[in-house]
């Protein structure tokens, strides 16, 4: 049994929200009944525990760049370092070892639940009887131990950079969290782990993040294990914003409006990221003299940004990209409001990205499709859950299916209401997706489920 999970982006406390602990104590539970489910054997319905599950954490687990220490230390004095210069400086280490090491003292009970699970000590199964039926009766217990492998995305991409400092901060993550990795960099392609090669093997998977996908937020130049300039967005003006304001007009302004302003990375769709700001101006009373004064505060850290030499070094001669888009946000941003901004985005949304979430059309190039070495093709990255029939043959008289799936996030969004979207409304639920594949005889030989479920925030 093989489960994928991603997207958790947890962070170290300092801008956003994250999911909470008791998302963990319901994915424990459910992981328990599918543990249940998949002992029954196909055939003549007989009973018999499985004895292991492989749990995969496919990339984004943790979100080091969001933030605030890259722009401040703990005394509020400004940082130089950046997530796009040499990650092996001494100061680059430094700040990488200090925000992880937060992360996990903000996650505590979240990693407290993960360990209890490799440890076998969350999910347990009754035996079997002698006529192959579970033994209801006593109160004896199974336990399955949980193997649970991390594998990196664009957001975490530290944990894949070689050399001893983050051996070092991999193990204490490996010790809080029970994972099955070694100290060594955690893998970006399954073939970079033998174990999770030959576990996606057995399971005729084929699976990575899928942020190689994406323009914004992976460069191939780079590499892997490098900054990309959405990084650059994440931390100068996503989480800058906020920071600034805070600084700022922190006195003016209600603690409701600062601290919604820290969850602008968690408004969706994206592109509508200035009417979130239009929400919270018309939700908390903000005065015009104010709502200016936050409009300047934007318009002066997207022209710094543009300025910055890792965003110019994106920008291409003769060609419109996301660089010029970004200009043309700053030009027009000068005169007019929110709302005329957030059509100019979804203008450039359309040309650069024709606002397509989906990622499934890549998993048709993936050799593993190709040569059918993989039925099921999983990314993350784009939070977005999908299960997309690639393909169906008959090979020597059995059925073929191949499937493209997501495996969403686990995450709180903000979500823009469908009927009058320039009214700046916006509804909070947690969302959470699961992936579950089964082999050989597992669950009747059913050869997958998905689920994904949305829960709504009570008060918002």
């Amino acid at each position: 049994m093989l489960v994928f999970i991603s997207d958790l982006h947890l962070k170290d406390g300092t801008s956003g929200t994250s999911i909470t602990p008791d998302a963990f104590r319901i994915f424990a539970e459910r992981l328990k009944d599918q543990a249940y489910r998949a002992s029954w054997r196909f055939g003549d319905s007989v009973y018999k525990p499985i004895e292991q599950i492989d749990l995969v954490l496919l990339g984004d687990v943790f979100d080091h760049i969001r933030s605030i220490k890259w722009l401040a230390d703990e005394n509020g004095n400004p940082v130089t370092i950046r997530p796009w210069d040499d990650p092996h400086s001494p100061e680059f280490i430094h700040k990488v070892q200090q925000i992880n090491a937060d992360t996990l003292t903000h996650n505590a009970e979240i990693f407290r639940v993960l360990r209890e699970m490799s440890t076998g000590r969350r999910i347990e199964l009754p035996p079997a009887t002698s006529a192959g039926l579970p033994d209801l009766e006593t109160d004896e217990k199974i336990s399955v131990q949980v193997r649970i492998y991390i594998m990196t995305g664009n957001h975490d991409w530290m944990f894949a950079i070689p050399g001893e400092p983050y051996d070092q901060m991999r193990q204490t993550v490996i010790d809080a969290m029970g994972l099955a990795n070694s100290s060594e960099p955690f893998p970006y392609r399954p073939f970079e782990s033998e174990a999770l090669a030959e576990v996606f093997a057995q399971h005729h998977v084929f699976a990575r993040h899928g942020d190689e996908f994406d323009p914004m937020n992976y460069d191939a130049a780079r590499g892997r294990a490098a900054s990309s300039l959405g990084d650059a967005l994440a931390v100068e003006l996503l989480d800058r914003f906020p920071y600034d304001i805070q600084h700022q007009m922190g006195t003016e302004l209600s603690p409701q409006f600062v601290e919604g302003l820290k969850e602008l990375a968690n408004v969706r769709p994206a592109l509508v990221t200035p009417l979130w700001v239009g929400h919270l101006i018309n939700r908390h009373t903000t005065t015009p003299a104010q709502a200016e004064e936050v409009k300047k505060t934007w318009n002066n850290l997207v022209k710094r940004f543009i300025r910055l030499d890792h965003v110019r070094s994106y920008d291409r001669l003769f060609k419109f990209d996301t660089v010029d888009a970004l200009e043309g946000v700053l030009f027009i941003s000068k005169e007019l409001p929110f709302e005329t901004i957030n059509r100019f985005l979804g203008w450039v949304g359309e040309k650069l990205y024709s606002n397509k979430v989906s990622i499934a059309k890549h998993a048709l190039q993936e050799t593993a499709f190709k040569n059918r070495s993989a039925k099921y093709i999983v990314y993350g990255h784009t939070h977005f859950h999908e299960v997309v029939p690639l393909d169906s043959n008959y090979i020597r008289g059995e059925l073929y299916n191949q499937y493209y799936m997501n495996s969403g996030t686990w995450h709180s969004y903000h979500d823009l209401t469908l009927k009058n979207p320039g009214k700046h409304k916006f509804v909070r639920t947690n969302v959470m997706t699961y992936l579950t594949f089964f082999k050989d005889d597992e669950r009747k030989q059913h050869a997958f489920e998905s689920w994904s479920g949305t829960l709504a925030v009570p008060g918002l």
